[in-house]
């Protein structure tokens, strides 16, 4: 046992070394016995010498503080999402991109591990911050949580304040484990090593976090107060030499689009000798004054790209149908799946999306299909095979009544609806809506939470939040005085929010956030008072909306009456109406329709945000139709009635030529 500081410092850079090489390297320098000796000889020590101890000490990484919640954590730098490409021509259009301003640009290829992404953020050498990527500006802070992953250096020899990125991973046997004690214990599975990761990392209690065998493996930087290396790889080597996984033996350094793939090829044939999972490869620009030079779009760096590996397909079998009911009472048919696991996850359902879309693909009771996740968490029925059906399908037939109140389902163009507001699966969902960050943002009221409520009795409609009280929150299992003060703090805290947040909220059909602020703009509170005729005269809305809103004000004017008693919205001011028209978009009604190189939501706010109006449905009133990948009935509607079909780049064209 250490009996001097000398030996103390000695016997600690000896443990961290067999920390390293055990936890990091997956190469163990010594045996369990010798580590677990010298860590309760050190750990000895500094019970009698608290003031000698390291902040880097292994010791120091135990967990024990239990959270009552992560609080929010601003990134000093944005982090972005990648563009996926897929196939060999998506990736030689991508570098063609770039090369045709920088004929000699070489690049920096690594393995895309597949976890949960996390800030690290050093300051004079210390490990002060590390949170989650969140949406990009604002994350969770999980220090405690990082501080008990032995990959992760508490102290690092630079000492500008630097923030290192990398992905939160969990090795394949360890996943294994981990969910093999789970079943023992009773406890749920993790559906794949991704959100074993995700999972452990976030929670409350690090000793838990402490005890998963997470593995940090670092990809890049944020923001640094020092001039670095203009080279990524060189970064990358230095990043490494801190005491980070090394990460230096998987990358590779490529000048042409050959170099790229053939990397991409090895990869992909050693991916399951990997110890964790892979889902890609990154390509990323190696000069950093290229990179600055690119820039980003609203979503993405130009100077980088994920190549995808290839989407997964296995084949598996329909074994029943179950019909879901959401909040505006569309029926969602769901395909029970004979279950089947797809690069680590147990896919066991997969939509259908509507009865209209199961006969266009001819999909029968008992096919055998193809399904796909192509990195996505969602599985995808592509197709039926109809050459290994052997008598005992049957046709996938559309319900006539609601499967939860019984009431008579109403087609509407592709889709069926439960028109009884009383549902209870409507009612329900309405209410997880209304809480949701897209509308009242009620924090902590999520699925889970309602269901608990409703079945408690405790709600049976929006209106019944703001009756909940302490003493019957804390009648319910888990509930202590703090969690249900925090709840109902966030309700109270719904008191004169925006009208349009407001509208949006109520969950009215073809009324989103666009529609709802303009109503907001138009009529402010006597917006619940207007007609047919005056609601469409709004510039931007169709007929679907005017009649979606009024006949929705008509069946439930007493419940809305309650709710605005209840919440007293405030309307928007005139100005910020009038602010609009500087825009580049201003007074240009805008329809999305097919997939795009980002989240639907996401193109909807930047749009907005140029002064757009964003509408659910196409009319003569639409200027322009944004169609990606896929497009829909939309399309079809736009060309008869004239409307003008853009694409993304053609939208950058045409703010270019507005700017």
């Amino acid at each position: 046992m250490p009996t001097s500081k000398e030996q103390y410092l000695s016997a600690l850079k000896t443990l961290q070394d067999y920390a390293y090489a055990y936890y990091v390297l997956d190469d163990p320098i010594a045996s369990d016995e010798e580590y677990d000796t010298l860590y309760h000889q050190i750990k000895a020590y500094e019970a009698k010498n608290p003031q000698d101890i390291l902040p880097d000490s292994p010791t120091q990484r135990v967990g024990g503080t239990i959270l009552e919640g992560f609080e929010k954590h601003a990134h000093k730098q944005r982090m972005w999402s990648l563009d996926d490409v897929f196939s060999l021509q998506e990736l030689e259009e991508w570098v063609a991109r770039i090369g045709k301003n920088y004929p000699n640009a070489s690049f920096v290829c690594s393995p895309k591990f597949d976890g949960a992404s996390l800030n690290l953020c050093y300051e004079n050498g210390a490990l002060v911050s590390a949170a989650t990527r969140g949406d990009g500006l604002i994350g969770e802070e999980v220090l405690q949580n990082a501080k008990t992953l032995p990959s992760i250096p508490l102290t690092i020899p630079h000492k500008a304040t630097i923030e290192i990125r990398g992905e939160v991973v969990i090795k394949k046997d360890d996943f294994a484990a981990l969910n093999a004690t789970r079943a023992e214990q009773g406890l749920p599975l993790f559906a794949n090593p991704r959100n074993a990761a995700a999972g452990s990392l976030r929670q409350l209690d690090s000793t838990i976090t402490a005890q998963r065998k997470l593995l940090f493996v670092p990809w890049g930087i944020g923001t640094s107060e020092i001039e670095l290396s203009p080279s990524f790889y060189a970064i990358m080597r230095l990043i490494e030499s801190f005491g980070f996984y090394p990460i230096m033996r998987h990358i590779r350094q490529a000048q042409s689009v050959q170099e790229i793939h053939t990397y991409y090829e090895q990869l992909q044939q050693d991916r399951n000798s990997f110890a964790m999972m892979l889902d890609g490869m990154v390509v990323i620009l190696d000069s950093l004054a290229l990179q600055s030079e690119l820039g980003w779009t609203i979503k993405s760096p130009r100077f980088a790209c994920a190549y995808k590996f290839p989407a997964v397909e296995k084949i598996t079998q329909i074994r029943a149908i179950t019909n879901q009911v959401g909040r505006t009472g569309v029926i969602t048919p769901v395909a029970e799946l004979e279950p089947i696991e797809i690069e680590g996850a147990r896919v066991a359902r997969a939509s259908l999306y509507n009865y209209s879309d199961i006969e266009k693909k001819g999909i029968y009771l008992n096919d055998f299909v193809i399904i796909i996740r192509s990195g996505d968490v969602i599985p995808k029925i592509i197709k039926p095979l109809t050459a290994r059906r052997d008598g005992s399908q049957t046709p996938i037939l559309p319900p006539t009544t609601c499967p939860v109140c019984g009431s008579t389902l109403v087609q509407e163009e592709v889709v069926l609806r439960c028109c009884n507001l009383s549902c209870k699966a409507r009612i329900q969902e309405s209410i997880i809506y209304f809480a949701s960050k897209k509308a009242l943002n009620i924090d902590g009221l999520g699925e889970k939470l309602v269901y608990q409520l409703y079945n408690a009795g405790l709600i049976t409609s929006i209106l019944d939040l703001y009756s909940l009280t302490m003493q019957s929150l804390l009648t319910l299992e888990g509930f202590k005085e703090k969690k249900a003060s925090n709840l109902l703090n966030a309700i109270a805290a719904t008191k004169h929010i925006a009208l349009w947040r407001f509208i949006n909220a109520l969950g009215i059909t073809h009324i989103g956030e666009w529609a709802s602020k303009e109503l907001d703009r138009s009529f402010g509170l006597g917006c619940f008072a207007k007609s047919y005729e005056e609601i469409i005269a709004i510039s931007g809305f169709g007929q679907e909306m005017a009649r979606s809103f009024v006949e929705f004000v008509r069946i439930n004017g007493e419940f809305i009456s309650k709710l605005l008693a209840l919440i007293e919205p405030k309307a928007l001011e005139s100005k910020q109406a009038s602010s609009q028209d500087s825009k580049p978009l201003a007074n240009l009604s805008f329809v999305i329709t097919g997939t795009l190189s980002i989240a639907r939501e996401e193109m909807k706010q930047y749009l907005e945000e140029l002064g757009a109006r964003v509408s659910g449905s196409v009319s003569k009133k639409t200027d322009f139709l944004l169609c990606g990948v896929d497009a829909g009935s939309k399309e079809q509607k736009a060309k008869e009635l004239g409307v003008r079909i853009i694409n993304e780049a053609e939208l950058a064209a045409l703010l270019e030529s507005k700017s």
